[in-house]
């Protein structure tokens, strides 16, 4: 029987104290340096560092819980991936995380930048973004975002339904506007990944079926349009993807696609945009692909379906988000309460409830996402014992870790950092129980820039109308 909690399922029914990738380690206090940004260390005191910045000025100095932010790795990750796509356009996917100050960023290591809704549109273009550079998503954009990415002259608008393309029709004709779309499809193509991130097989809700010529239709529709110049094909196979199989079988759906549009029209497409869904390590069973490894790869296969349709190579398009921004930046929490619970196996597990929970980090919840942690303000001599990290808020599925190995002394008061909290945390955190969002804060040579000031209960007030 599952058991029900007031606020929802902690789904218990089926017993595993610990996954068969969690190995116990030779010493808890060893940083695995594929989770963390390139400037991470223990320092001589055994605090954990960033940029020249202990963990514990940090908090001292802004309060628990916080995300800390590498600058300089950001940027190096980005750079990566430019220099590894040399030749082709590589959007920074603003959906992982994007401020104002990003955005900076990435127009200044030449990236462009996909946004997917009004909001993101809205913070690229106050940053100064060139919107030539920007391309925007949406199954379901309204007409107002539309507008808004029109009147801006965003470079691509990626075209979702015979719905949205009537409205940009209507849209183009009252302004004299005049729009450069792709047209989104779903190659048939399922990702090896949780069903809530994999968006390419055919049941689900984003772009135009390639199997029953949905896809077909709407590129003919758009490319007859007096008010459009369609550019190509957009196509996107789901999230934390560690291998390219699945880029292969999109890009031969997608590039005979184009093959079929020019053969019925007489003209050939200039553009195709892979999408990213990128992996990262977010423990030590992940192991993804270095933007190296992805370029010579995607290269390999776009080039070679190429040959097989007997067409030029469009010009290539790529999407990483998580890929950048995930390893910059860590999530920083204060211990409340460890509490040791007795498994059925017989062992132990120690509880260990922290100052944030899924509020901040919804993913673990909506996902079964994996992270890893560490005791992050000391080193200690104690053995490792297995662990679980929760949040404060009132859900039995509250965790934030499933399963680590923390030191047996971890105490109240003690800080956790846990890696590769750079994407789709604070971009997809909440206020539930009423708790305000932490900041994020960037470290760059041993200095603290805001990006995100810390929310307080004066903001939530804010909104609520009632006396």
């Amino acid at each position: 029987m599952t058991h029900m909690h007031v606020a929802g399922a902690i789904h218990a029914d089926a017993f595993q104290p610990s996954p068969q990738w969690l190995k116990r380690p030779d010493d808890a206090n060893a940083l695995d340096k594929r989770l963390w940004s390139h400037t991470t260390k223990r320092n001589s005191d055994g605090v954990i560092e960033v940029a020249g910045i202990p963990v514990t000025d940090a908090v001292e100095q802004l309060g628990s819980p916080l995300y800390l932010m590498d600058e300089a790795d950001f940027r190096r990750r980005a750079r990566d991936f430019a220099t590894a796509f040399a030749g082709w356009d590589v959007y920074y996917a603003g959906k992982a995380f994007l401020t104002r100050t990003v955005a900076r960023w990435i127009a200044e290591e030449r990236l462009s930048l996909d946004v997917c809704s009004g909001g993101e549109l809205t913070t690229a273009l106050r940053a100064g973004f060139d919107p030539v550079k920007i391309g925007i998503h949406g199954n379901n954009k309204s007409v107002t975002e539309l507008a808004d990415a029109l009147k801006a002259g965003v470079g691509h608008i990626i075209v979702d339904s015979l719905d949205e393309i009537e409205r940009i029709e209507q849209l183009c004709r009252d302004n004299d506007w005049h729009a450069r779309v792709m047209v989104r499809v779903t190659p048939g193509v399922e990702a090896h990944t949780h069903q809530y991130i994999a968006t390419a097989h055919e049941d689900q809700k984003f772009g135009f079926s390639i199997t029953n010529n949905q896809a077909m239709v709407a590129m003919v529709r758009c490319h007859y349009s007096p008010s459009m110049t369609l550019l190509g094909l957009h196509s996107h196979i789901g999230s934390q993807i560690f291998d390219t199989g699945g880029f292969e079988v999109a890009a031969r759906r997608t590039m005979k696609l184009l093959a079929q549009f020019a053969e019925a029209t007489g003209v050939q497409l200039p553009e195709l945009n892979l999408g990213g869904g990128f992996g990262i390590a977010y423990t030590n069973a992940d192991n993804p692909l270095t933007p190296d490894e992805l370029s010579r790869n995607l290269r390999d296969i776009t080039t070679l379906e190429a040959r097989a349709h007997q067409m030029p190579l469009p010009r290539l398009a790529i999407e990483p988000g998580r890929a950048i921004v995930g390893p910059s930046t860590m999530a920083v929490y204060t211990v409340g309460t460890v509490k040791p619970v007795d498994l059925e196996d017989g062992s132990q597990r120690n509880y260990v409830s922290v100052d944030g929970g899924m509020s901040d980090n919804i993913r673990p919840a909506l996902y079964a996402a994996q992270y890893s942690a560490n005791l992050a303000n000391r080193n200690s001599a104690a053995p490792p014992v297995l662990s679980r990290i929760v949040g404060k808020h009132c859900e039995g599925g509250d965790i934030l870790v499933h399963d680590v190995f923390l030191p047996a002394d971890t105490r109240p008061g003690d800080l956790i950092a846990v890696p590769g909290a750079g994407a789709y945390s604070r971009a997809m955190a909440s206020n539930y129980n009423h708790t305000p969002r932490p900041p994020v804060v960037a470290v760059r040579d041993g200095e603290l820039t805001t990006l995100l000031r810390r929310e307080t209960l004066d903001d939530l007030l804010a909104l609520d109308v009632g006396e």
